[in-house]
Protein backbone atom coordinates (compact mmCIF):
# COMPACT_ATOMS: atom_id res chain seq x y z
CA UNK A 1 0.00 0.00 0.00
CA UNK A 2 2.79 2.49 0.86
CA UNK A 3 3.91 1.60 -2.55
CA UNK A 4 1.15 2.56 -4.05
CA UNK A 5 0.84 5.91 -2.05
CA UNK A 6 4.42 6.86 -3.56
CA UNK A 7 3.34 6.32 -6.76
CA UNK A 8 -0.06 8.16 -6.37
CA UNK A 9 -0.29 11.73 -8.05
CA UNK A 10 -2.69 14.36 -7.31
CA UNK A 11 -5.47 14.95 -9.70
CA UNK A 12 -6.50 18.50 -8.55
CA UNK A 13 -5.41 20.48 -11.61
CA UNK A 14 -7.61 18.07 -13.92
CA UNK A 15 -10.56 19.02 -11.70
CA UNK A 16 -9.80 22.58 -10.45
CA UNK A 17 -8.59 25.07 -13.11
CA UNK A 18 -5.18 26.89 -11.75
CA UNK A 19 -5.43 30.75 -10.86
CA UNK A 20 -3.98 31.40 -14.01
CA UNK A 21 -6.88 30.40 -16.00
CA UNK A 22 -9.40 32.53 -14.29
CA UNK A 23 -7.74 34.93 -12.75
CA UNK A 24 -9.19 37.57 -16.25
CA UNK A 25 -12.99 36.11 -15.01
CA UNK A 26 -13.66 39.18 -13.15
CA UNK A 27 -12.95 42.77 -13.75
CA UNK A 28 -10.20 44.49 -11.47
CA UNK A 29 -12.22 46.34 -9.09
CA UNK A 30 -14.09 42.72 -7.69
CA UNK A 31 -10.95 41.41 -7.12
CA UNK A 32 -10.76 42.07 -3.55
CA UNK A 33 -14.22 41.49 -2.75
CA UNK A 34 -14.66 37.56 -4.29
CA UNK A 35 -12.85 34.90 -4.50
CA UNK A 36 -12.84 32.74 -7.58
CA UNK A 37 -12.91 28.64 -7.94
CA UNK A 38 -13.79 27.06 -10.74
CA UNK A 39 -14.22 23.24 -10.79
CA UNK A 40 -14.46 21.25 -14.35
CA UNK A 41 -13.25 24.55 -16.79
CA UNK A 42 -16.59 26.69 -15.24
CA UNK A 43 -14.32 29.96 -15.97
CA UNK A 44 -14.38 28.91 -19.59
CA UNK A 45 -16.91 27.44 -19.55
CA UNK A 46 -19.13 30.69 -18.61
CA UNK A 47 -16.96 33.05 -20.48
CA UNK A 48 -17.45 30.92 -23.89
CA UNK A 49 -20.66 29.39 -23.52
CA UNK A 50 -22.82 31.94 -21.33
CA UNK A 51 -21.28 35.62 -21.90
CA UNK A 52 -24.46 37.29 -21.70
CA UNK A 53 -24.78 35.18 -18.46
CA UNK A 54 -21.65 35.77 -16.91
CA UNK A 55 -21.81 39.81 -17.87
CA UNK A 56 -25.58 39.43 -15.64
CA UNK A 57 -23.88 37.97 -12.87
CA UNK A 58 -20.86 40.42 -12.56
CA UNK A 59 -23.16 43.14 -12.76
CA UNK A 60 -25.34 41.64 -9.55
CA UNK A 61 -21.60 41.39 -8.17
CA UNK A 62 -20.75 45.08 -8.59
CA UNK A 63 -24.28 46.28 -6.67
CA UNK A 64 -24.09 43.48 -4.00
CA UNK A 65 -22.32 44.66 -0.33
CA UNK A 66 -23.40 43.40 3.17
CA UNK A 67 -23.10 45.90 5.84
CA UNK A 68 -21.43 44.92 9.22
CA UNK A 69 -24.87 45.69 11.25
CA UNK A 70 -26.63 43.23 8.62
CA UNK A 71 -24.46 40.64 9.77
CA UNK A 72 -25.13 41.43 13.15
CA UNK A 73 -28.71 41.27 13.27
CA UNK A 74 -31.38 38.58 13.16
CA UNK A 75 -31.98 36.21 10.46
CA UNK A 76 -29.95 33.46 8.55
CA UNK A 77 -29.90 32.98 4.96
CA UNK A 78 -32.35 34.72 4.64
CA UNK A 79 -31.35 38.29 6.22
CA UNK A 80 -31.68 41.56 4.09
CA UNK A 81 -28.77 41.51 2.67
CA UNK A 82 -29.83 37.91 0.80
CA UNK A 83 -33.61 39.46 0.09
CA UNK A 84 -31.46 42.29 -1.65
CA UNK A 85 -29.54 40.20 -3.78
CA UNK A 86 -32.29 38.22 -5.17
CA UNK A 87 -34.01 41.70 -6.50
CA UNK A 88 -30.26 42.15 -8.27
CA UNK A 89 -30.51 39.10 -10.03
CA UNK A 90 -34.22 39.17 -10.84
CA UNK A 91 -33.46 42.93 -12.28
CA UNK A 92 -31.02 40.65 -14.30
CA UNK A 93 -33.86 38.47 -16.02
CA UNK A 94 -32.85 35.42 -13.46
CA UNK A 95 -35.62 33.44 -12.90
CA UNK A 96 -35.85 32.83 -9.36
CA UNK A 97 -36.47 28.76 -7.39
CA UNK A 98 -36.84 27.32 -10.60
CA UNK A 99 -37.20 23.41 -9.83
CA UNK A 100 -36.73 20.84 -12.85
CA UNK A 101 -39.40 17.76 -12.72
CA UNK A 102 -39.28 14.89 -15.31
CA UNK A 103 -40.67 11.34 -16.85
CA UNK A 104 -38.13 8.98 -18.20
CA UNK A 105 -39.33 7.18 -20.96
CA UNK A 106 -37.86 4.02 -21.95
CA UNK A 107 -38.38 2.21 -25.18
CA UNK A 108 -37.30 -1.92 -26.15
CA UNK A 109 -36.97 -3.00 -29.29
CA UNK A 110 -36.33 -6.44 -30.41
CA UNK A 111 -33.81 -7.29 -33.39
CA UNK A 112 -30.94 -4.85 -35.09
CA UNK A 113 -31.25 -1.71 -37.14
CA UNK A 114 -33.69 1.50 -36.85
CA UNK A 115 -37.38 -0.43 -38.16
CA UNK A 116 -36.86 -3.04 -35.21
CA UNK A 117 -40.16 -3.30 -33.95
CA UNK A 118 -41.05 -2.06 -29.87
CA UNK A 119 -41.32 -4.73 -27.64
CA UNK A 120 -42.21 -2.80 -24.59
CA UNK A 121 -42.72 0.19 -23.04
CA UNK A 122 -42.09 1.86 -19.48
CA UNK A 123 -42.25 5.35 -17.78
CA UNK A 124 -40.89 6.06 -14.43
CA UNK A 125 -42.16 9.05 -13.08
CA UNK A 126 -40.53 11.53 -11.28
CA UNK A 127 -37.35 10.42 -12.45
CA UNK A 128 -36.16 13.71 -11.63
CA UNK A 129 -38.21 14.87 -8.81
CA UNK A 130 -38.14 18.63 -7.83
CA UNK A 131 -34.69 19.65 -7.64
CA UNK A 132 -34.32 23.56 -7.47
CA UNK A 133 -31.65 26.39 -8.08
CA UNK A 134 -32.27 29.71 -6.13
CA UNK A 135 -31.59 31.21 -10.33
CA UNK A 136 -31.60 30.24 -13.76
CA UNK A 137 -30.87 31.89 -16.98
CA UNK A 138 -30.16 30.64 -20.22
CA UNK A 139 -27.60 27.70 -19.56
CA UNK A 140 -26.94 28.66 -15.79
CA UNK A 141 -28.23 27.83 -13.06
CA UNK A 142 -27.04 30.70 -10.18
CA UNK A 143 -27.25 30.17 -6.38
CA UNK A 144 -26.64 32.13 -3.06
CA UNK A 145 -25.67 30.63 0.52
CA UNK A 146 -25.02 33.10 3.45
CA UNK A 147 -25.58 31.57 6.90
CA UNK A 148 -27.25 28.19 5.85
CA UNK A 149 -26.37 24.49 7.59
CA UNK A 150 -23.38 23.24 5.63
CA UNK A 151 -25.34 20.28 4.56
CA UNK A 152 -27.44 22.72 2.02
CA UNK A 153 -24.28 22.37 -0.10
CA UNK A 154 -25.26 18.98 -0.89
CA UNK A 155 -28.59 19.51 -2.12
CA UNK A 156 -27.35 23.38 -4.15
CA UNK A 157 -24.76 20.49 -6.01
CA UNK A 158 -27.00 17.71 -6.51
CA UNK A 159 -29.38 20.30 -7.96
CA UNK A 160 -26.77 21.34 -10.78
CA UNK A 161 -25.92 18.13 -10.82
CA UNK A 162 -29.57 17.14 -11.88
CA UNK A 163 -30.39 20.00 -14.51
CA UNK A 164 -26.83 19.68 -16.18
CA UNK A 165 -27.17 16.00 -16.86
CA UNK A 166 -31.08 16.83 -17.88
CA UNK A 167 -29.03 19.36 -20.50
CA UNK A 168 -30.61 22.18 -18.96
CA UNK A 169 -27.66 24.05 -17.96
CA UNK A 170 -24.08 24.02 -18.88
CA UNK A 171 -22.44 25.29 -15.69
CA UNK A 172 -23.46 26.26 -11.71
CA UNK A 173 -22.85 29.20 -9.86
CA UNK A 174 -22.46 29.63 -5.94
CA UNK A 175 -21.64 32.42 -4.51
CA UNK A 176 -21.26 31.87 -0.63
CA UNK A 177 -18.70 33.64 2.38
CA UNK A 178 -15.45 33.05 2.63
CA UNK A 179 -14.99 34.70 5.88
CA UNK A 180 -12.86 33.85 9.05
CA UNK A 181 -13.65 33.21 12.59
CA UNK A 182 -11.73 36.15 13.59
CA UNK A 183 -13.27 38.47 10.85
CA UNK A 184 -16.32 37.69 12.75
CA UNK A 185 -15.08 37.98 16.28
CA UNK A 186 -13.91 41.51 14.90
CA UNK A 187 -17.73 42.04 14.89
CA UNK A 188 -18.65 41.75 18.36
CA UNK A 189 -22.15 41.15 19.94
CA UNK A 190 -25.02 40.22 17.81
CA UNK A 191 -28.13 42.92 17.53
CA UNK A 192 -32.08 42.53 18.34
CA UNK A 193 -34.58 43.35 15.72
CA UNK A 194 -34.83 46.63 17.12
CA UNK A 195 -30.66 47.24 17.36
CA UNK A 196 -29.83 46.76 20.83
CA UNK A 197 -26.42 44.92 21.80
CA UNK A 198 -27.18 41.37 22.70
CA UNK A 199 -25.16 38.83 24.61
CA UNK A 200 -24.52 36.76 21.64
CA UNK A 201 -21.62 37.17 19.82
CA UNK A 202 -21.02 37.38 16.28
CA UNK A 203 -18.51 34.61 15.93
CA UNK A 204 -20.86 32.05 17.99
CA UNK A 205 -23.63 32.84 15.41
CA UNK A 206 -21.53 31.66 12.29
CA UNK A 207 -20.30 28.43 14.00
CA UNK A 208 -18.89 25.29 12.70
CA UNK A 209 -21.48 23.85 10.91
CA UNK A 210 -22.51 26.75 8.96
CA UNK A 211 -21.69 27.61 5.06
CA UNK A 212 -17.92 28.45 3.81
CA UNK A 213 -16.09 27.95 0.87
CA UNK A 214 -13.76 24.88 2.36
CA UNK A 215 -17.10 23.56 3.18
CA UNK A 216 -18.31 23.84 -0.52
CA UNK A 217 -14.99 23.06 -2.43
CA UNK A 218 -14.51 19.89 -0.20
CA UNK A 219 -17.96 18.77 -1.43
CA UNK A 220 -17.22 19.86 -5.30
CA UNK A 221 -13.66 17.93 -4.98
CA UNK A 222 -15.38 14.74 -3.79
CA UNK A 223 -17.83 14.50 -7.12
CA UNK A 224 -21.27 15.94 -5.41
CA UNK A 225 -21.82 18.02 -8.33
CA UNK A 226 -21.21 14.88 -11.08
CA UNK A 227 -19.46 16.38 -13.84
CA UNK A 228 -21.48 20.00 -13.76
CA UNK A 229 -19.08 22.76 -14.06
CA UNK A 230 -19.61 24.58 -10.90
CA UNK A 231 -18.12 28.25 -10.07
CA UNK A 232 -17.29 29.32 -6.47
CA UNK A 233 -17.45 32.79 -5.63
CA UNK A 234 -16.43 33.24 -2.19
CA UNK A 235 -17.77 36.95 -0.50
CA UNK A 236 -14.69 38.31 1.38
CA UNK A 237 -14.14 40.72 3.60
CA UNK A 238 -13.35 43.83 1.20
CA UNK A 239 -17.57 43.22 0.33
CA UNK A 240 -18.55 44.08 3.58
CA UNK A 241 -19.18 48.00 4.29
CA UNK A 242 -19.47 49.93 7.40
CA UNK A 243 -22.21 50.32 9.25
Amino acid sequence: MSRLSNLARRIDDAVFDSDRLVEDLLPVDLRDRYSVTSYRSAAAVLQQRAPEELAAIIRVLRQFTISRNEIRAPGGNRMSATTRFAQYAAAENFHEEVRIKADLLVQLTAGKGDSAPEVDRIIREDFIHNHMVDFWRGRVAFDYEWNSKDQTYDRDLYAFRSFFEAGVIDVGVIVTRELSNDFFKSLGNCLDKFGNETDKTVSAKFGASTTGTHKLISRIAAGRSGGCPVLVLGILPGNITPG
